[in-house]
């Protein structure tokens, strides 16, 4: 993992890091019991319905790149590109707050057309 003394781009880089080695347990370590997360499907609320959210997509993911990342003593934005069993590319960014080690807030930014256009291809 890449080192930092950032300590939100850190909690941050430790989230991603498990969730994209499909670790989802520890991956979970790091969100808090009452994060908000605004999603492009809707504001999810709480560590089980983010856990809900998360799940499938592990589930289908079959690699990732870092693209890039960036953070403070509050915030982290990290951006990436993943590789699922529907869609060969998949571009998000997160931009989180961190409390105490926890992120207390995420806000997904990604385009769910490619998904959308590989169910419908499928159905």
């Amino acid at each position: 993992m890449t080192e930092t003394t950032n300590p939100a781009l850190r909690t941050a880089l430790a989230y991603f890091h498990a969730w994209t080695s499909h670790d989802l347990d520890q991956a979970m370590e790091y969100i808090a019991e009452d994060i908000v997360c605004d999603a492009p499907a809707g504001r999810l609320e709480g560590r089980e319905e983010y856990l809900g959210f998360m799940r499938p997509f592990v589930q289908i993911l079959t690699g990732s790149e870092l693209i890039a990342a960036f953070g403070d003593e509050k915030t982290a934005v990290v951006v990436y590109d993943t590789a699922t069993v529907p869609v060969a590319s998949a571009p998000a960014a997160e931009c989180v707050t961190v409390a105490d080690g926890k992120i207390i807030r995420n806000r997904f930014i990604f385009d769910r057309a490619p998904f959308d256009a590989a169910r419908q291809a499928a159905s």
